[in-house]
């Protein structure tokens, strides 16, 4: 861990879970193979652990089960009250591809859901600073925004590829 730069302090402490119980979300940011998806499952596991209920969930698969929502009666309303009960929802590759319009809305009103309720942790190769652009830059990418940063830790995983790593072990 302290090879990567990752602070072993403040993975120890995510590790308790009592950023759920006070509603904090988690970032987990840094380049490919960095260990985002795994830290991230690793704090979904441990939720479960405590009897926390925790769901994982890649970006293009949840875009993916809101366009099948969208086909259903009472779909939208089923998703969106599915995603917003988990106190721990951990969506893996966030803003890898542009959301469109219908998934920035659904974006706004999930973590409008969430705020101040559950925890949601974040796991993408993009900067802080590149986010709004990459959620449309309009009103909607503020407000998405506005729910997400300012009750989050932040936790950079650095550049160094574990996949690699692991690779050149064997």
């Amino acid at each position: 861990m302290d090879e990567r730069g990752l602070d072993r302090n403040v993975i120890a402490q995510l590790g308790t879970c009592s950023f759920i119980e006070r509603q904090q979300n988690v970032v987990f940011q840094g380049f490919t193979g960095s260990g985002k998806s795994y830290l991230g499952c690793a704090l979904a596991k441990q939720a479960c652990q405590h009897r926390i209920r925790a769901h994982y969930v890649r970006m293009p698969d949840l875009e993916e089960a809101w366009a099948l929502a969208k086909d259903k009666p009472q779909g939208q309303t089923k998703f969106l009250n599915k995603y917003a009960a988990f106190t721990l929802l951990v969506i893996d590759e966030w803003l890898l591809d542009h959301p469109d319009e219908g998934m920035r809305s659904m974006l706004l009103e999930l973590l409008e859901r969430r705020y101040d309720t559950a925890s949601t942790v974040f796991c993408t190769q993009y900067a802080k600073k590149d986010w709004h652009q990459r959620l449309g830059s309009g009103v909607h990418a503020d407000a998405i925004m506005d729910r997400i940063v300012h009750n989050t830790i932040w936790v950079d995983t650095g550049n160094h590829n574990m996949r690699q790593h692991a690779t050149m072990k064997q």
